[in-house]
């Protein structure tokens, strides 16, 4: 018998949709495993369901619910504890990354993805837990994808008793249910109606949004007869404009953003007699519940993050939301009561929206996944989780994420390095945990510490202007004034409280790396250190101005009055990625500083090149670190790579590097043909002899230094010294290089299809019959030309030409060339002696 809790505050929830289905979930899940609910925004699904399972017969341990963001982890467990009329850190608790309020007593610990992480790569068996719950799968965050993967993977191989739950308002019921083999259970809708509303005219930039909603909740606040407004915008900028263009009404103007005070996020949920307006990102979309919101005004965007795998950078993008992020955020409004939900664009536009938000898992950098996944085959030996992925993993982003695993030194082949279970203990990104695992000494790990937590937050240095809403920049992006400013030191500014989250998360780290919080940095380290962390992210200046090279691909970009822009080398581990990308942050470093891990990467090679100029033999050694060109210098080129190069230039031009002349073509030819009588002639064709270059070119180029000097070698003789002297001797006596004629000598050419002897038919007379040469086994081809050098016969029967087709060249020649000998008989022996006539 299903028994519900007993709840201090039972009636704040009578009129929440889930309570209708609390027996039946814990009917399932008496009878199966898994179970996937979807419920409408508002039902209470992030509250009930928890608490619904504390008196659930099956139960043997802590129930733990994972939510997507800090602020949804603070106000799930303080909602739940309220229910059951009892303060935080007893029966309900909770664990971000900042804050831990439990005790021996909790029962329900409600956590961070990302903590849930850490939690079961610690411990995969998850002793002393009875059921995980994931909150808000709709969002497909990297870290939701990446645990719900390990814990099914756990459930499949280790703790067959373990319950998983996955809950969303917008959920892809079908596809979690066939991953988890799990039943659905599906929650009505609310009980208050929601009239939405659409603008006529769609916005057409996000900078437009500002006005656009002030406008809107101008228009609220005097049409709506009471309750709060919950504002959804892209990010801080849109938020800090529009609150600036709502002073002076007559309401509570607060903001709701990831990076607000813990003191200043209360405040939103503390009751006020002024009506109150909330302007949030995202973060407002899910497991949060606003007091009295009657209407909800969204501005259709939202900041994602968007990885491109070929430069290893990931930049933030205003980009519409999905009709599944309409309905979640509409979802807020009305909870109470009937409630208003106004969309900033059109019917049109909303048709035209994509059903979901893509996962992000296809477009984060999936460095992060990849080192959860092979640290859990390294602590459990199972090699299964990627196939609890609801998403394919893209191959591209694999690639980019191995690529830098094994640069960090994380990875190799065989899978997780000493190096890579270092930084696991440090439960960070693989970057910040490579920095912070290369640290030795305590000052190295103090300053590791410091600048892990400094680049987990955002920069405290730049500050929103009192004016338009827009980020004051900073003299230097040099990482050096962050680590004074958290220290205390003299630089001007700084974000006092985004300053006490680093000192909070730097502590952390210390604790983690056993090193005492009052432990000094070291400035020394913060260059070397970042390397370690971005190898990919060395830069290099490439003219003077502030523009630089990564060693990873790619250029960045500094101010010119930046100081760090008169050093030659910097460590960026901050870009911001939008047109063009800038450096955020950087260090300075020398070469000489690199750590010894990344050192060891710098590639020297040397490039020796044929000058296209001069065409001489030039050679340059070369450093590099990966793209960028560190050095360069002339050097001597020692004789093997001389000749090695000369021999390629040959093999890739052999004709016009060499001195081919026609009497080595008519060479080859008669080669070729003599081939075909002795089978023990060399071959001597061009391909052959561009694959056998070292064999018969090599002893004749020891003293070449350019192509000028290669096209000065006698190549005839060198290709007569391919055949031996028997064989030349062999070859000058069958297939001559001339023949004698009657009247001359006359030279045969061999590269024809048949061996042809080119000559004015004067020489030929007196020849009776045609002349054969290889011991008269070839007959030559004849070819006739008239005195100016054109043919007028080709013939391989001198005799028969004589007889049939002599008399009407000879009419022809004769009215053309008067003055030459056009015999009646050429081939009378009596024309063997050359006589001059006038012929007249």
């Amino acid at each position: 018998m299903y028994i519900f809790p007993d709840f201090a505050n039972l009636t704040a929830t009578a009129s929440l949709p889930i309570r209708d289905v609390l027996p039946e979930i814990n009917a399932v899940l008496v009878r199966q495993l898994n179970l996937v609910v979807s419920a409408p925004p508002g039902s209470g699904k992030t509250s009930l369901v928890p608490l619904s399972l504390l008196n659930a017969s099956w139960r043997e341990g802590k129930i733990w619910l994972i939510a997507p963001r800090r602020v949804a982890v603070r106000g799930a467990a303080q909602r739940m504890a309220a229910l059951c009329g009892e303060a935080v850190g007893g029966k309900i608790g909770f664990t971000t990354r900042l804050e831990r309020v439990i005790s021996p007593q909790t029962e329900i610990e409600v956590m961070t993805e990302g903590l849930f992480l850490r939690r079961v790569l610690t411990d995969p068996f998850l002793e002393g837990v009875s059921t995980v719950i994931f909150d808000e799968v709709h969002e497909r965050s990297l870290e939701l994808d990446t645990g719900l993967a390990l814990a099914l993977s756990a459930q499949r191989n280790l703790r067959e008793t373990l319950r998983i739950i996955a809950m969303s308002a917008t959920l892809e019921s079908d596809a979690f249910s066939q991953l988890m083999q799990a039943a659905q259970i599906t929650c009505g809708r609310r009980e208050f109606p929601l009239t939405l509303q659409h603008v006529a005219r769609d916005i057409q930039s996000p900078g437009d949004l500002p006005k656009a909603a002030s406008l809107q909740v101008r228009r609220a606040l005097s049409e709506s007869p009471g309750g709060n407004i919950l504002v959804f915008l892209p990010g801080m900028r849109e938020i800090r404009e529009t609150q600036s263009l709502l002073e002076n009404i007559d309401a509570r103007v607060l903001a709701l953003h990831g990076d607000l005070p813990i003191e200043t996020q209360d405040l939103i949920f503390t009751p006020t007699e002024k009506r109150q307006v909330v302007l949030a990102t995202s973060i407002a979309e899910t497991s949060l519940t606003l007091p009295d919101t009657r209407v909800v005004i969204d501005g259709g965007f939202r900041r994602a993050p968007r990885f491109d795998a070929a430069t290893g950078l990931t930049r933030l993008e205003t980009v519409r939301i999905s009709r599944a992020a309409a309905q979640q955020r509409a979802g807020r409004a009305g909870r109470e009561g009937p409630g208003t939900a106004v969309r900033l664009w059109t019917e049109a536009m909303h048709r035209g929206l994509t059903a979901f938000d893509p996962p992000e898992i296809l477009t984060a950098d999936l460095s992060p996944l990849m080192m959860h996944v092979v640290l859990w085959r390294d602590v459990t030996g199972l090699d299964d989780a990627t196939a609890f992925l609801l998403q394919a993993l893209p191959q591209g982003g694999v690639e980019a994420a191995t690529r830098l695993l094994e640069a960090l030194g994380a990875m190799e082949a065989s899978g997780l390095t000493d190096f890579g279970r270092s930084m696991a203990r440090y439960g960070a990104h693989p970057r910040l945990a490579a920095m912070l695992a290369s640290a030795e000494t305590p000052a190295a790990r103090a300053t590791a510490s410091d600048l892990g937590a400094l680049l987990e937050e955002r920069d405290p240095l730049r500050r929103p202007s009192a004016e338009g809403g827009r980020k004051l920049e900073v003299a230097s992006s040099d990482v050096a004034w962050r680590l004074d400013a958290l220290h205390g030191g003299p630089t001007q500014g700084g974000d006092r409280h985004i300053l006490r989250r680093i000192r909070n998360v730097a502590a952390r780290y210390r604790a983690a790396a056993r090193v005492s919080t009052r432990t000094e940095i070291d400035l020394d380290y913060v260059g070397p250190l970042l390397a370690a962390g971005f190898p990919d992210r060395l830069a290099m200046d490439m003219d003077g101005t502030g523009r630089y090279r990564l060693a990873g691909g790619g250029s960045a970009h500094l101010p010119a009055t930046d100081p760090l822009a008169k050093h030659k080398f910097l460590v960026v581990p901050r870009l911001q990625q939008m047109r063009a990308a800038r450096i955020a942050l950087a260090a300075p470093i020398a070469i000489e500083n690199l750590p010894s891990a990344i050192a060891g990467t710098i590639k020297v090679t040397r490039e020796t090149a044929l000058d296209p100029v001069t065409g001489r033999v030039i050679s340059r050694e070369k450093r590099r670190l990966g793209r960028l060109l560190l050095s360069e210098r002339d050097v001597d080129v020692s004789g093997a790579d001389l000749a090695a190069l000369l021999l390629d230039d040959v093999r890739h031009h052999m004709r016009s590097a060499l001195n081919w002349t026609d009497a080595c073509d008519q060479f080859q030819a008669r080669v070729r043909l003599g081939r075909q009588l002795r089978s023990d002639l060399p071959r001597m064709d061009d391909a052959h002899l561009s694959e056998t270059l070292e064999d018969w070119l090599s002893p004749w180029i020891t003293d070449c230094r350019s192509r000028t000097h290669l096209a000065a070698l006698d190549l005839i003789n060198i290709l007569k010294t391919r055949l031996s002297w028997e064989q030349q001797n062999w070859l000058d006596a069958n297939l001559p290089q001339r023949l004698r004629l009657p009247r001359g000598m006359v030279e045969i050419d061999y590269t024809a299809p048949n061996p042809t002897i080119s000559a004015r038919a004067s020489l030929f007379y007196g020849c009776a019959e045609t002349p054969r040469i290889a011991a008269g086994s070839i007959k030559l081809q004849f070819a006739l030309l008239s005195p100016a050098g054109r043919v007028q016969a080709i013939t391989a029967d001198l005799a028969r030409f004589w007889k049939t087709g002599w008399a009407e060249m000879r009419r022809d020649m004769r009215g053309r060339y008067p003055k030459h000998d056009w015999p009646e008989d050429p081939s009378d022996p009596a024309l063997k002696t050359v006589t001059r006539r006038n012929n007249k």
